[in-house]
């Protein structure tokens, strides 16, 4: 089976040695499976185990993990080559749209234009010409050449990484803005929840392992009145990192996190945001420039579309013989799309408003709570001072170290024995 990428990632990120408190933390993971999952990626690339003499456990991973793996799973293998491929096929679905808007202008135009030269040369033709078959015969041009290899197929750049930062942000070219015009560009919470429990686990860290439920409490959604003065909704908190209630002797509740608290490496107080604050939806990634131009594109296609429909219904366009049937046959695609270029971008703008009213919303209710750790009453002081009392952080180091699979165990033994 192959192993979770976020774990990967977080064992890499904290330079290959790693408890499970490290990594739940660095991943937002749970820790009951995170310690699975160790286990199983420490057997898989010949990982190393080291315990100290407290009974915690230290996890030494090799530093070409990925490589190790790469060449251990065929299915690493093939998903790589699949999300190339995928991302190829997806840069072309997204300028199709765009492609289809220049094809449906020009396609229109020259119909158009051919009706009226070919309506302007029969109303001048004589009864000889029609006796000699003066149907006006049109081919369609070969627009296929924007399909060239001389458009940049290397722009695509993952969502993700952009608003990570490990990637500079590109600006959209033409055709990709008219795909972000008609459709936006994701989700931009795709991964909320990962952020969600990666800054709750970061919290926990920062303040010692031993926290209350209001520090908590922005960076959580499951709270309301019925479960918010019993602070059930510290729950699903517990149950991921494996956390313990303390009641303190005023009657205050404090959760402890011991296994959050051991670490192979001290670890530095690391800012966070004050409450979660989830992004708002945009429209589009692509410049006010670029809409401008999808919309003067749109209009003026479906323009052309209902111009074309009308010589059809009148059946100006038979002048053009027997290449009017196609053009015909295909009205109804062609109307359909100029209809929906400017149909669908008009839905998803209302849509995207009511969602952001939802957004906006939630992150203001997260934000207030943040106003009781700002000015906390005396209640909320004492529980966060009998929190301190249970705070610490215990660094495995070398010294600490009494077993290790990377040496032999009878050897290790004689020197503990000759150290007694």
């Amino acid at each position: 089976m192959a192993p979770n990428p976020a774990l990967v990632k977080s064992i890499e990120k904290l330079n290959y040695r790693v408890t499970v408190g490290d990594v739940a933390a660095r991943a937002g993971l749970n820790l009951n499976q995170t310690q699975k999952q160790l286990l199983a990626l420490a057997s898989d690339v010949g990982g190393n185990l080291q315990v100290a003499d407290t009974g915690e456990i230290v996890y030494v991973f090799p530093h070409n993990i990925n490589l190790i793996l790469f060449n251990k799973f065929w299915r690493l293998r093939f998903q790589d080559w699949a999300g190339k491929v995928w991302k190829g096929v997806f840069y072309l679905i997204r300028i199709s749209f765009g492609i289809v808007l220049v094809i449906s202008i020009a396609f229109i135009s020259l119909v158009i234009i051919a009706v009226i030269i070919a309506s302007a040369i029969a109303s001048m033709s004589n009864s000889d010409s029609n006796d000699s078959g003066g149907d006006f015969n049109f081919s369609m041009p070969d627009f296929f050449w924007i399909f060239s290899p001389g458009y940049e197929s290397n722009y695509y750049q993952e969502q993700g990484k952009v608003e990570r930062g490990n990637a500079p942000k590109k600006q959209l070219n033409f055709l990709e803005s008219i795909f972000s015009f008609l459709f936006g560009d994701g989700n931009p919470n795709y991964d909320l929840e990962e952020r969600r429990w990666r800054t709750v686990a970061t919290v926990i860290k920062n303040n010692g392992g031993a926290i209350t439920a209001e520090q908590l409490a922005p960076y959580l959604d499951n709270i309301n009145p019925s479960n918010q003065e019993n602070e059930d909704y510290v729950i699903p908190v517990l149950s991921r990192f494996n956390g313990l209630p303390q009641v303190s002797p005023e009657g205050g509740i404090i959760y402890n996190f011991p296994d959050l608290q051991v670490t192979a490496k001290k670890r530095k107080v690391k800012s966070v945001t004050p409450y979660l604050k989830e992004k708002n939806w945009k429209f589009s990634n692509a410049t006010s420039g670029q809409i401008m131009w999808a919309i003067g594109l749109g209009g003026a296609n479906i323009i052309l579309a209902l111009v074309l429909g009308n010589m059809i219904r009148t059946g100006a366009i038979d002048v053009i013989g027997d290449f009017s049937a196609f053009v015909t046959s295909i009205y109804t695609f062609l109307l359909a799309y100029a209809g929906g270029f400017l149909g669908i971008p008009l839905i998803r703008y209302l849509v995207i408003q009511s969602r952001n009213k939802k957004v906006d919303g939630r992150n203001r209710l997260r934000e207030s709570r943040t106003e009781l750790l700002n000015q906390p009453s005396r209640q909320l002081q004492a529980k966060i001072n009998y929190s301190r009392e249970f705070a610490g952080q215990k660094v495995i180091t070398a010294e600490d170290i009494t077993y290790s699979t990377e040496r032999d165990i009878l050897e290790q033994e004689i020197e503990r024995l000759e150290g007694e």
